[in-house]
């Protein structure tokens, strides 16, 4: 009687432990799910976020100048895109995101997939970008035999480090797609500098491949 009890506690201990152990592998499959809902809906508002930000002067730099009239353009070729830009402006970026900038005169272009703009829809973009200040009334007109949107904004930069003074800047923001590539190209300059005509040229001579 006394071994048949210890065999029958052998037993009974035996498969509390294998249950135990069976429940483990259970946890771990529940835990997966989760993580894969949260990268995807991390990837979801990412995608969701719109196109460019609004173009920012650098708070450390106070420096601004008008281009000059004997100014020299070279072209910048982007893997979806090429465009005329002042020889001598440093560039960051690349392929179909690039930015010029010289004494806070900014160039940017940024290509992404989308459709051709309407200006109800620059407005609502200009009106939810942050920064953008003084949005003005959207117009449309052709770039490159295609039609594009215009709209006109103002940014203002962080203090300044040392001096604390801001610097803030007019920006012209041109819209227009092709082959499902939608352009954006916003053209800065600070208040009281006069870039019209070279900025004309500069988005003037801008073709979608």
């Amino acid at each position: 009687m006394i071994r048949i009890s210890s065999l029958l506690l052998v037993c009974v201990f035996l498969v509390a432990c294998g249950s135990k152990k069976a429940q483990a592998p259970a946890t771990t499959t529940a835990a997966a799910p989760a993580t894969t809902q949260t990268t995807t809906g991390t990837t979801t508002a990412a995608a969701a976020a719109g196109g460019p930000g609004a173009l920012q002067a650098e708070a450390a730099a106070t420096s601004a100048g008008d281009i000059p009239d004997n100014q020299v353009f070279v072209v910048y070729t982007g893997k979806s895109f090429h465009m005329k830009f002042p020889e001598g402006w440093a560039q960051s970026g690349n392929a179909d995101n690039v930015t010029f900038r010289d004494k806070n005169n900014i160039v940017r272009i940024v290509l992404a997939p989308g459709g051709t703009s309407t200006t109800a829809s620059v407005r609502r973009e200009v009106a939810n970008l942050k920064g953008a200040q003084s949005p003005g009334t959207p117009a449309t007109l052709t770039l490159g035999g295609l039609p594009a949107v215009k709209v006109t904004y103002k940014t203002t930069s962080a203090p300044n480090p040392v001096t604390g003074k801001r610097l803030t800047l007019t920006v012209d923001r041109y819209e227009l797609a092709k082959s499902g590539k939608r352009a954006t190209i916003d053209l800065g300059s600070p208040v009281g500098v006069d870039n019209v005509n070279a900025y004309r040229l500069m988005v003037q001579s801008l073709r979608l491949k």
